[in-house]
């Protein structure tokens, strides 16, 4: 009308008095009848605005609703998810912050190897998933509007419309774009956007079902070691044949869904690549279920995690127990520097403690004892220079290298930054349901 359309005052508004009048059930009758869902509703708001029904979807194809409406629920699902992923990440912050000192038995290949701190090991969940904050966010700002386009993207109706005049069907791309909350349409398209942007959106959806999915293994690996556990309620059973049982059940619960998350993907990977031309149909009924259920699976799993994050249970003594065992052999290095430094042999020293380590080795490994690697090391008379130091040596704090610095430094500079537009919505915890 702005534009200058014969369309009155009158037919604008009475479609405005009927946007929530919708009779669900003669537009289900009328997709039954005529095979089309966008007609079909075409049809009954034109039931409803009988002086508007002439220029309802004047000049418009079904992918200019059903598109552009993706667009408009793809970004808005991305605005439900930004908030839930930030408060995960403040959570874990929290908890990271809480145990940055703590040290713990660190793991390559899920094998003992030098320590790290409590603290430290959860900021690379952390870091992850500030990476999945980033990704979305950029998914997000990186969606642009379908806008106007006609049925092929070529605009030829609305040019018709306009008889002619560029400048006005130009316009009016600009002005629908506008007025649905985008700053940009795609400059071209077919008869829909192209689906390689529901690849974009999807992909950062699963590497976010990535990264939560490493984070409850390593989760439930801790619960097998009693390190950590995820919140386990007084009434909980853990298993109906073994009462004892302690099963990580919603960690598990989130690498479940997470693997679902992460193949959804396929989907548009395969849509897209079968786009014939300017567009085929059967993308639709592909799209109605993988889009929906991918932002689901994600709000699900991030509400999950969030409970989980709230109420990680930390066992000291358990980490302690298991960082004497092994830190005896990481401490061999340290012995042999100390008895150089006291006036031995590098060379010498080191085949007393080869031979020393490895019968303490089959203590652990042959007859199930305790490491007794020190034991043996303070029964030596060789030794003997550096005995009174053993305890310092063995300090697990002098073993954890800046871990405790790095999480101070990256909640601060990184973690804690990224969080400030979402610090509003940061309160609350979550209850979950069965």
């Amino acid at each position: 009308q702005s534009l200058g359309l014969p369309i009155t005052d009158e037919q604008i508004q009475e479609m405005e008095a009927n946007l929530d009048n919708i009779d669900f059930k003669m537009a289900a009758e009328e997709e039954k009848k005529l095979r089309h869902d966008v007609m079909a509703h075409v049809h009954t708001f034109a039931h409803c605005c009988p002086k508007a029904a002439a220029i309802i979807h004047l000049g418009a194809t079904s992918c200019y609703v059903g598109d552009n409406t993706d667009l408009i629920v793809l970004r808005d699902g991305f605005n439900l998810l930004l908030p839930k992923l930030a408060r995960v990440i403040s959570r874990l912050a929290d908890f990271a912050e809480k145990y940055a000192d703590l040290p713990t038995l660190g793991f390559t290949h899920y094998q003992p190897a030098q320590l790290t701190t409590v603290g430290k090991r959860c900021c690379l969940w952390i870091q992850d998933l500030c990476m999945d904050l980033q990704n979305l966010e950029r998914a997000r700002d990186d969606l642009r509007f379908r806008g106007v386009k006609g049925t092929t993207g070529t605009q030829a109706s609305f040019l018709q419309l306009f008889e002619g005049d560029h400048s006005k069907v130009e316009e009016l791309d600009r002005l629908v774009t506008a007025k649905a909350g985008f700053k940009r349409a795609y400059m071209v398209t077919g008869q829909t956007y192209s689906r390689k942007v529901d690849i974009e959106v999807l992909s950062v959806l699963a590497s976010l079902g990535s990264s939560i999915h490493k984070i409850c293994t390593d989760i439930r690996l801790l619960a097998n070691l009693k390190e950590i556990e995820e919140p386990f309620e007084k009434d909980q059973i853990g298993s109906s044949a073994m009462p004892y049982k302690r099963n990580p059940m919603r960690s598990e619960r989130c690498c479940s869904l997470a693997r679902h998350l992460m193949t959804l993907v396929l989907d548009p990977l395969q849509t897209a690549s079968v786009q014939w031309f300017e567009r085929t149909l059967d993308d639709s009924a592909n799209r109605r279920v993988c889009l929906a259920e991918a932002f689901l699976t994600a709000d699900i799993i991030l509400s999950t995690l969030q409970n989980i994050s709230e109420g990680l249970v930390v066992y000291p003594k358990v980490i302690e127990r298991r960082i004497r065992q092994e830190l005896p052999f990481m401490a061999t290095e340290n012995i042999i520097m100390a008895m150089v430094k006291a006036g031995g042999n590098r060379q010498d020293c080191h085949e007393k403690i080869r031979v020393l380590s490895q019968q303490a080795a089959a203590v652990v490994k042959q007859e199930g004892g305790d490491n007794d690697f020190i034991a043996r090391v303070r029964a030596d008379p060789y030794f003997s220079p550096i005995h009174k130091q053993l305890e310092s040596l063995l300090d697990p704090s002098s073993f954890t290298g800046r871990a405790p610095q790095q999480v101070a430094k990256f909640l601060k500079e990184e973690v804690r930054p990224a969080l400030i537009p979402y610090q509003s919505k940061m309160g609350g915890k979550i209850e979950l349901a069965l």
